[in-house]
């Protein structure tokens, strides 16, 4: 099947953009509950999946050995914009591990938050790997690292973090990856189908239900999102701002190339998405649908007018269009 219309953009009364995508959402047992698109679509998960890639630093036993509580945990599963409260948590993590800026692998990068890239800019200084939206992800790669007792290019394919994240990947996805690509982060990420990413957001879904070690690492992996949703995005961030309108009952996480998920605990599903053009505003207004769709989200919550129903405006605060859900998608 081909991707099929999610979302509409439109101005003066004519559609302007029109993005195509696939959904799935899959309950407890992996099972597709509903798909638009190619449930089989290959796709890169992006940042959508490192609850995933954190997987191992959990079940290893390597948190608890080396001190890695729900705040860093929440970390490992951000992109964060390298505000104050992301970098000072990360500085603080690898100088417990007795490392620093230089041990990270991801490379510097600008903060999205305003006051940090301020700081940054007018102490004419440059970003550091610390300000890399990934780098709590990494920090919790050289924890594993270390506990494996591994060398220190850990984001190869073919270190030892690396075969544990894949393993852990394709056992929870229920796929087989075709292959992989470097992530922006210069780590591995494992290319899987839209059906097999949903699947794996249903089995966090339900790892409360469970008491194996897998899922018990699951379980803390998403306790600790929805406790600290600042630390997985920051302020004013999709991520953030949605998992405290559902008031820490679900955790969401978006990647690069408009790709979305969420794991909905009471429910016991999993939603995976991917916007086949890489809009984010795209993706975001289709995981609001989706959300609303199967009662997580109040639609009447100001969070909804913000991603999906509200206008769109120009910089002078006129409204100029407006976001639809395309037809047949989530209604």
């Amino acid at each position: 099947m081909k991707a099929v219309p999610m979302v509409e953009f439109w101005r003066g009364g004519l559609l302007e953009s029109l993005h195509h995508g696939h959904a799935v959402v899959c309950d407890a047992t992996g099972a597709i509950v509903e798909a638009w698109g190619d449930a089989d679509a290959v796709i890169f998960p992006r940042s959508s999946c490192k609850m995933l890639q954190a997987l191992p630093l959990v079940e290893s036993g390597a948190a608890d050995a080396l001190g890695v509580g729900p705040s860093r945990l929440a970390l490992s599963c951000a992109s964060h914009q390298a505000a104050a409260v992301h970098t000072d948590l990360v500085t603080r993590w690898l100088g417990d591990l007795g490392l620093g800026d230089d041990d990270l692998r991801c490379g510097p990068q600008m903060p999205r938050d305003a006051e940090a890239m301020k700081e940054v800019l007018c102490k004419g200084e440059s970003p550091c790997r610390i300000h890399n939206n990934c780098s709590g992800k990494h920090s919790g790669f050289l924890t594993l690292t270390r506990h494996l007792r591994a060398g220190p290019d850990y984001h190869l394919v073919d270190h030892p973090v690396q075969v544990a994240v894949r393993q852990a990947f394709e056992e929870v996805t229920g796929v087989a990856s075709p292959g992989y690509g470097i992530d922006g982060c210069s780590a591995p990420n494992f290319a899987t189908t839209v059906h097999g990413l949903a699947r794996a957001m249903a089995f966090y879904a339900a790892a409360g239900d469970r008491s194996d070690t897998r899922s018990r690492a699951a379980a803390r992996l998403v306790a600790a999102m929805t406790a600290f949703p600042e630390l997985v995005a920051g302020e004013g961030r999709a991520c953030t701002n949605l998992m405290r309108a559902m008031g820490g009952k679900v955790a969401v996480k978006t990647g690069a190339e408009a790709v979305f998920v969420a794991i909905l605990p009471e429910q016991r599903m999993g939603i995976a998405l991917k916007i086949l053009d890489g809009a984010e505003r795209a993706s975001e207004a289709a995981i609001v649908a989706l959300l609303i769709r199967l009662d997580a989200l109040d639609p009447g919550h100001p969070v909804v007018k913000r991603y999906l129903t509200g206008p769109l405006t120009n910089y002078a605060g006129l409204a100029v269009g407006e976001r639809r859900i395309a037809p047949g998608f989530a209604d």
